[in-house]
């Protein structure tokens, strides 16, 4: 997947300007950014739903905005909101869409894969929020997706199923399958992507693996212990030489010692911060 130069406009406002992608094939790469910052608007260009205003799109050799039949049936979707139909069965519902694909998975497969072996014969309208969102996964990878495009996918989700969702994630992208993943849960990107773009403002200001986004890597880590009844902090560069010092210092145990590393959220807030439309 490619991107080059991508533009969007809404009347004056200028919701994409100018951004660059480029997802590799069996990656599973995160889109992450604040409300109204462009990466709705660019994922639904690369699903072929919505038309750019300029730059150059490529999603599995074919342009999104002349997508064909044949292009859409390597795709699968799970929107942030869906509708579903509610007097079908979970196993109707599954089977229904599977009849659009020309080599959809076997439904009571995936049904076990998304946790709702248990419930395909329950009327969807029957089911909780988190139980149907697990019906829009199954919909979403029925067809056998060459890219999968999730969106909040993991909302109402509880952490066990959470966890049994991440595993499936790692299973398709392992099989070859191409992830794009637009989520709030930083600690889902932190276990699931390799490569992470921020989006704020309709650019991209930051692209890497989630351990080295935006320097994260290289940036200061937080040191405290406790010395003379008193606490005691510090930053350095180099945690595990402070560490063996203090230890040597201390003859042993270390009171009161936290390490403290950036995490992904102290990252990405500092990435944002400040960014402003213009």
């Amino acid at each position: 997947m490619r991107v080059r130069g991508l533009t969007k406009r809404y009347g004056e406002v200028r919701a994409v300007r100018g951004i660059d992608l480029s997802i590799h094939p069996g990656e599973v790469y995160a889109i992450l950014g604040p409300n109204g910052a462009g990466k709705s608007t660019t994922v639904e260009i690369l699903e072929g739903y919505r038309r750019r205003d300029g730059g150059e799109v490529s999603v599995l050799g074919t342009d999104p905005g002349r997508p064909t039949r044949r292009w859409r049936s390597r795709l699968g979707i799970v929107l942030q909101t869906a509708s579903d139909a509610a007097e079908l069965t979970v196993r109707e519902t599954v089977r229904h869409f599977a009849a659009y694909y020309p080599d959809p998975r076997d439904p009571d497969e995936v049904l076990a894969q998304v946790g709702l072996a248990g419930k395909a014969g329950s009327r969807v309208r029957r089911l909780s929020g988190g139980q149907r969102r697990r019906v829009d996964v199954a919909l979403g990878i029925i067809g056998r997706p060459e890219i999968l495009f999730l969106d909040e996918p993991t909302t109402g989700f509880d952490p066990e199923a959470r966890r049994r969702f991440w595993a499936l994630v790692r299973s398709l992208a392992g099989d070859g399958t191409t992830i794009v993943l637009t989520t709030h849960y930083l600690d889902e990107v932190e276990a699931l992507a390799d490569r992470v773009s921020v989006i704020a403002a309709g650019r991209v200001v930051a692209e890497g693996p989630p351990g080295t986004l935006g320097g994260r890597a290289a940036a200061m880590t937080e040191i405290t212990w406790t010395e003379d009844g008193a606490p005691r902090t510090l930053a350095t560069g180099d945690p595990t030489r402070t560490v063996v010092e203090l230890a040597a210092r201390f003859g042993g145990e270390i009171p009161g010692l936290t390490v403290t590393r950036p995490t992904l959220e102290d990252v990405y807030l500092r990435l944002i911060k400040g960014v402003r439309d213009e």
